[in-house]
């Protein structure tokens, strides 16, 4: 029976032969009870051991391998995006503080250097406009019989010609103008206009005197920076700001005389301004200061509330008078 089965299978038979089998088959079944004949003569439960037994180490090796590679793609691909989002947020972020910062640099650049732009633009035309008036402002000293008084005058033309109030030299004995540089001449009364307080004096032009440009009294505007130069207190050439606090006001003066239409200023005007210029910021002549108001309680003069003769009948009766 035995030989049966080795004839069947045969091809089994140089495997039983080797050495090696019998002691798998000894590691396999050590407590057995069967003789090693019939454990040699059953090739059955005899499988060889051929190299194929260590392909499934290999295997997951292998397959280990290529998860442990697969993730570290998926790490450096994630690492990649996560630095990609990273500096896609700081550029963006820094555009957007960028463009921030441009914004507001704009608009500081369109709000405080406008305001100081402003300022100084002010600035320079009042310096402009006090720099082209005073040099036709003049002191006006005059004497009476009852003694001195002080006043200003502006010179309207080439000719000599000085506009002032007329109460400045109602009585004259004398007229003294003191110039813009200093140099005394003397005066002549050429005429005046009681009702509107309005006189002209003359003087010799002089080498590069310079005189006033009229401007329209008639497009002043309340609010409107006016200027006032004069002779206050007998402080020459003192200039004041302020603006047109109305305008078409009806006054009357200690005199008597009431001036209509007068322009009404912030601007201080002081005794020894009478006769003196209010100019715009133009450096034209739009008024003749002229009086200012009194608080009748302390009957002291009120702070911030000076009439003046609008250009425009300054120059209507300047002409009437040189006409004469």
């Amino acid at each position: 029976m035995l030989q049966e089965e080795n004839e069947v299978h045969g091809p089994y038979s140089p495997y039983y032969q080797q050495a090696a089998y019998e002691s798998v088959s000894v590691l396999e079944n050590p407590t057995g009870t069967h003789t090693s004949t019939e454990q040699d003569t059953s090739p059955l439960p005899l499988i060889p051991s051929t190299p194929h037994a260590s392909l499934p180490p290999q295997n997951r090796k292998g397959r280990g391998g290529a998860i442990l590679l697969f993730t570290l793609v998926l790490a450096i691909i994630f690492a990649v995006g996560l630095f990609a989002g990273f500096e896609y947020a700081g550029s963006s972020a820094n555009h957007t503080s960028s463009t921030s910062s441009t914004i507001t640099t704009s608009k500081a650049a369109a709000t405080i250097p406008a305001t100081s732009s402003n300022g100084s633009t002010i600035e320079a035309q009042q310096e402009a406009a006090i720099a082209k008036i005073e040099p036709a402002v003049v002191e006006l000293d005059v004497t009476t019989s009852t003694g001195e008084q002080i006043g200003s005058g502006v010179i309207i033309d080439s000719k000599g010609d000085i506009v002032t109030n007329y109460h400045i030299v109602n009585g004259e004995a004398s007229i003294t103008a003191v110039l813009y540089n200093g140099s005394q001449v003397q005066a002549q009364l050429v005429g005046t206009n009681t009702a509107d307080d309005l006189a002209v004096v003359h003087i010799q032009p002089f080498a590069n005197m310079t005189f006033a440009r009229i401007g329209d009294s008639s497009k002043l505007v309340v609010g409107q920076e006016v200027l006032a130069i004069g002779n206050p207190l007998g402080i020459t050439e003192t200039a004041t700001k302020g603006i047109v606090s109305a305008l078409n006001r009806s006054v009357t003066e200690s005199t008597g005389a009431t001036i209509s239409n007068a322009i009404q200023t912030d601007a201080a005007v002081n005794p020894g301004n009478s006769g003196g210029a209010l100019i715009n910021l133009q450096g034209q002549l739009i008024g003749i200061p002229t009086l200012t108001a009194v608080n009748t309680e302390s009957n002291t003069a009120a702070n911030g509330v000076s009439f003046a003769i609008p250009s425009n009948l300054v120059q209507s009766v300047v002409q009437q008078i040189l006409q004469q």
